[in-house]
């Protein structure tokens, strides 16, 4: 039974990695659920522990999140802040540099997955109205969605993972964490710039067209209300999961918009992927698997927040970011600085998912979105500025959480 369990871990974790088997229609959230149901059979761990292995709160606060989401992306209010800030862009370099500062803050406090489907289609859309080559722009807008995600709690669901998992106030890991993001957003202009270097010119201004989206005026108002309520409720020191839930909870008393429309905007598959991965994951604390997993990479995991960082970047581009943490989580709960761990594990297997174009699922989104689009991102193309921006934002935040 051991080793049939270490294989459907193993198949598991690999089917989660690349996303897909190749002879069967299967993507992430099935692949997790079957791997988690064959272990609950297989004896690996028992159904009350399987059961009880699901962290609530944290699919409580991505349900939330993505409630509050869906609202403001139906009202309009993305394509609105794009489109208003777009029009102060006169010049290819300014262009970049406000794709950056849109898709970085608002990823910070929205899921940055939600940021690059919204965004994709509009960058594609400016950067054509300037006859620009769109691609600079969609590695920009990707890479800083993960890095500006980093600063908050909800900016990203392996954030969730650990907000849930340590209990770090909202306050004080954004306290930590937005500087370093907020000079990985620098650290991505300038590595584009230089990248693209001659590239980035234009003769033609940008061109709004503000008819290609409407705004819901009433439902607006609402969202910006139930999203300014979860504001104070965080910085209120409410648990991140219960303030979430009630500013969802208040954009669910409606009169007008039906819940259908809202539940159609749900990200399903998410949750589901998330609850068989808690199940995964607990099965292999139980077999003993983490200890030995882990023992041979002590030394560099006891290196401090060096060590921790490279280690956890290592894995998340290995398996993923969010089973890295989930896999991680035992380890770091044990560290003599478990809060400073939690931090370093947040930065470092979110500035991971900038290394390759396979590295996040927001990478993967920019990439089949913008090639419905007409512009293929490719592995090779994306690579050339990913290395640059994943060695120097990881650099930084590594200096960062070693000097505070």
């Amino acid at each position: 039974m051991f080793w049939s369990s270490v294989i459907v871990i193993l198949l598991t974790l690999i089917g989660v990695a690349i996303g897909r088997f190749r002879w069967f229609s299967m993507n992430r959230a099935t692949i997790a659920v079957v791997g988690a149901t064959a272990l609950v059979v297989l004896g690996a761990i028992s159904l009350d522990a399987a059961y009880k292995s699901i962290d609530l709160s944290t699919i409580v606060l991505l349900f939330a999140m993505m409630i509050l989401n869906a609202n403001l992306r139906l009202a309009g209010f993305f394509d609105l802040v794009a489109t208003k800030l777009a029009g102060l862009a006169h010049s290819p370099q300014i262009l970049l540099m406000v794709t950056i500062f849109i898709s970085g803050l608002l990823s910070a406090f929205f899921l940055n997955d939600t940021i690059v489907l919204v965004f994709t289609p509009l960058v594609i859309q400016w950067t054509r109205a300037m006859r620009l080559n769109p691609i600079p722009y969609l590695i920009a807008l990707v890479t800083a969605a993960n890095v500006g995600s980093s600063a908050t709690i909800i900016g990203n669901p392996q954030n969730m993972l650990i907000g849930a998992a340590s209990a770090i106030p909202f306050t004080t890991f954004a306290g930590y964490l937005a500087p370093p993001a907020i000079l990985g957003l620098a650290v991505i202009w300038g590595v584009i710039i230089l990248v693209y270097r001659g590239k980035l010119t234009s003769k033609e201004p940008i061109k709004i067209d503000e008819r290609r989206y409407r705004v819901h005026t009433p439902l607006l108002q609402r969202s910006l209300v139930a999203t300014a309520a979860l504001v104070v409720l965080l910085f209120a020191g409410v648990q991140v999961s219960l303030a979430a839930m009630t500013s969802a909870s208040l954009l669910l008393i409606t009169r007008r918009l039906k819940p259908e429309r809202v539940f159609r905007e749900i990200d399903w598959s998410l949750l589901i992927f998330f609850s068989g991965l808690f199940v995964v994951t607990a099965a292999v604390e139980q077999l003993g698997l983490s200890e030995k997993l882990f023992s041979w990479a002590n030394a560099l995991l006891q290196q401090g927040v060096g060590g921790l960082a490279v280690f956890s970047a290592l894995l998340s581009n290995l398996v993923s970011n969010v089973p890295a943490v989930l896999l991680l989580r035992p380890v770091v709960s044990a560290m003599s600085d478990p809060d400073r761990a939690w931090l370093t594990l947040a930065m470092a297997t979110t500035f991971a998912g900038n290394l390759t174009l396979l590295g996040s699922v927001a990478n993967l989104i920019v990439a089949e979105v913008a090639r419905r689009h007409g512009a293929i991102l490719t592995f090779s193309e994306y690579l050339k500025a990913g290395i640059l921006i994943t060695f120097i934002t990881l650099t930084v935040g590594i200096l960062w959480l070693m000097l505070i």
